[in-house]
C-alpha cells in the first residue's frame, strides 16, 4: 500500500491543501484529512491551556505549601504562566468556556506535581483547588503559606 502525501510529507500536503482552498478548488481538497487536523487543532489549544494551568497552579501550590523555598524563579514562573494564559485567551477567545474544565484536570496534575516537586506526601495538598480561578489568575495574587 503506497503512503499518501498526508502520511509521507505533511508539510507539503498541508501547502498543498491551503493552495487548493485559496484557489476555490473544493473539490479536489483532502477533507477527511483536513477535517481531523482541524480537530487536531483546536485539541492541541486545548492542551496548551491545562498544560499552562498545571504549571501555574504546582508553583501556586509550591509556594503555599513551602513558604520556606519561596523565591524569585517562583515568582517570576508564576507570573509568566498568568500572561502566557491571558495571552492565550485574548488570542483565542473560544477557550473562555473551557477554563473551568480544563482548571479542575490541571489542578489534579499540579497536585501530583506539587509532592513529587516538594517531595510532600500528596495528602498535604488539598484533594480540590484551594483558589478560585479568578485569583489564580490575578496578577496580584498570592496564597499565603503553610
Amino acid at each position: 500500500m503506497q503512503a499518501t502525501l498526508y502520511q509521507s510529507d505533511f508539510y507539503t500536503w498541508a501547502r498543498q491543501q491551503a493552495d487548493l482552498l485559496r484557489e476555490g478548488r473544493f473539490d479536489t481538497l483532502d477533507a477527511e484529512h483536513l477535517i481531523e487536523e482541524l480537530e487536531a487543532m483546536g485539541s492541541r489549544e486545548r492542551r496548551e491551556l491545562a498544560n499552562r494551568l498545571t504549571v501555574l497552579l504546582t508553583h501556586l501550590l509550591k509556594w503555599q505549601f513551602q513558604p520556606s523555598r519561596q523565591g524569585a524563579s517562583w515568582t517570576l514562573t508564576i507570573r509568566v504562566q498568568r500572561m502566557d494564559i491571558a495571552d492565550l485567551l485574548n488570542d483565542e477567545p473560544g477557550l473562555i468556556p473551557e477554563i473551568p474544565q480544563a482548571f479542575e484536570k490541571a489542578y489534579r496534575k499540579a497536585r501530583l506535581l506539587a509532592a513529587n516537586e516538594t517531595g510532600m506526601d500528596e495528602a498535604t495538598f488539598p484533594k480540590q483547588s484551594p483558589y478560585t480561578i479568578e485569583q489564580t489568575m490575578a496578577d496580584d495574587y498570592l496564597p499565603e503559606g503553610n
